[in-house]
Parts: C-alpha cells; sequence; structure tokens
C-alpha cells in the first residue's frame, strides 16, 4: 500500500461519550466524505465509525469516573491517496476484544463487522493514557 505518512486531508470530532455519538458519528463522516468527493466510501465509512465509537462508548468509558473530562473521545478521519483511515481516541487502555456472537445475540459483532468492510484495522496504546482504534478503507472502494 502506498499510503502517505502526511494525510491530504484531516478532519476531527469531539465526543462526550453518550450513546448518541454514533449517529453523530455517522453524519460527520458522511459530510466529511461528501467533502471530499467519495460519497462512494459513506455507507462503509458510516457503520465503521459508528462501530468503533458504540464500542469506545460502551468499553472504554467509566460511567463513575469523573476526570475523563467533557469530551473523552475523538474521532479522526485521515485521507490519503489511496485510502481513508478512521480513528477513535478513548481514555482506556484496554485492548479491543474480538468475540464470538451468538446467532440471536443484539450485539458482539461490532469488530466483526469492522474487519470486513475495512482493508485493515489495529489498535495502539496513545501516551500518557488511553488508546485509537482505526480502520483503513480503500479509497477505491468509492468507486464500486
Amino acid at each position: 500500500m502506498g499510503r502517505s505518512p502526511v494525510p491530504a486531508g484531516f478532519a476531527a470530532c469531539a465526543l462526550d461519550g453518550n450513546l448518541r455519538n454514533a449517529p453523530q458519528a455517522r453524519r460527520f463522516v458522511a459530510a466529511t466524505l461528501d467533502r471530499w468527493a467519495l460519497p462512494g466510501l459513506v455507507p462503509d465509512a458510516a457503520l465503521v465509525v459508528s462501530e468503533l465509537v458504540t464500542n469506545a462508548v460502551q468499553h472504554a468509558l467509566d460511567p463513575l469516573r469523573s476526570d475523563q473530562g467533557d469530551y473523552p473521545l475523538w474521532l479522526g478521519i485521515f485521507l490519503h491517496p489511496d485510502d481513508v483511515v478512521c480513528a477513535v481516541a478513548d481514555p482506556s487502555s484496554r485492548p479491543p476484544l474480538p468475540r464470538e456472537a451468538e446467532s440471536c445475540a443484539l450485539g458482539g459483532r461490532g469488530l466483526a463487522l469492522i474487519s470486513a468492510l475495512s482493508e485493515s484495522w489495529s489498535w495502539s496504546l496513545t501516551p500518557p493514557k488511553g488508546k485509537t482504534v482505526w480502520a483503513m478503507l480503500s479509497r477505491s472502494a468509492s468507486k464500486r
């Protein structure tokens, strides 16, 4: 992959850690990709960021801690020549853990969806605390 280390475009959105952040993230990614003339990526990218944000809200935030700040989550979208990277930073250092969901389960498929829709995904610790979970989507998918 010829991903340039310096993105050609960048957009970020602060999130307050509420479950309403998933639809907010979908709207943000749709508006950003439309502005970058990549409307074909919107369906996949919107689902990916929705899952990234939902996972962060449900698994990375501690509702009893008051030191997480007003905006404990950040969504970043990076435009590279060949791909778009969607990343969510949260205050937890716990790694994302894929799991097998029962066929009748309402949840538990987020990372599997992210894996199916993206070229790759991973996570890294974000000093001084927390982590960033990211997924890379090919720009060529926007031409399908």
